[in-house]
């Protein structure tokens, strides 16, 4: 498995990428979200990747943030939701605003992205909103969720809930580190450490 990519951004095509690593260049598709935090072509870039291998085709996927990986590994696991449409997702919303979605059970707002049907909506609600850290009260009442800058700290709590932890439980890991001046991959680390504690 390819987990990381780190080289020279050769082309933007979106929604593909080139990267050369030492030599060899890598095709990789990204979600719009990434694309916007992309550097210059030339410059280095570092990227999360997750491999898809078909009978077809082997495909890379690259994502600036490891809860954007996280959320992909976890639409892609729903029925009916394949990559490209797992891309769309991340293209349309943020990781924080597609959990928000999720835990205040907001099918309809989840039409609004491409790609998304009713039914598919309904079964994201359902099959995720355990993993979203799903509470009952004022936002699950219909209140729109607004998109909040996506701070390391709450990345690294998507990141949690999306490999499994209640939001409780992400948030004691998380409350357990001296979090100031910590970056997103940093705040996972540490966190994943406690875990295994």
């Amino acid at each position: 498995m390819i987990g990381r990519i780190s080289g020279k951004l050769v082309l933007k095509a979106p929604p593909q990428l080139l990267v050369d690593v030492g030599g060899v260049g890598y095709e990789l598709e990204v979600p719009m979200s990434t694309l916007y935090k992309l550097p210059a072509l030339g410059e280095a870039v570092s990227l999360h990747t997750h491999l898809t291998v078909r009978e077809d085709a082997h495909l890379l996927y690259g994502f600036a943030s490891l809860a954007e990986k996280a959320l992909f590994r976890e639409l892609i696991k729903l029925s009916g939701v394949g990559p490209k449409l797992a891309l769309a997702v991340l293209s349309g919303v943020s990781v924080e605003e597609f959990w928000a979605l999720v835990r205040a059970g907001d099918a309809v707002r989840l039409t609004k992205l491409p790609g998304i049907g009713k039914k598919t909506a309904e079964r994201m609600v359902l099959e995720l909103r355990e993993k979203a850290g799903a509470v009952d009260g004022p936002a699950s009442l219909g209140g729109a969720a607004t998109a909040q800058p996506a701070t390391p700290l709450a990345e690294a709590r998507s990141a949690l809930e999306a490999l499994g932890y209640k939001t409780a439980e992400a948030d004691k890991l998380l409350n357990a580190i001296k979090a100031e001046g910590m970056g997103t991959d940093q705040l996972i680390r540490e966190a994943l450490k406690r875990a295994v504690r």
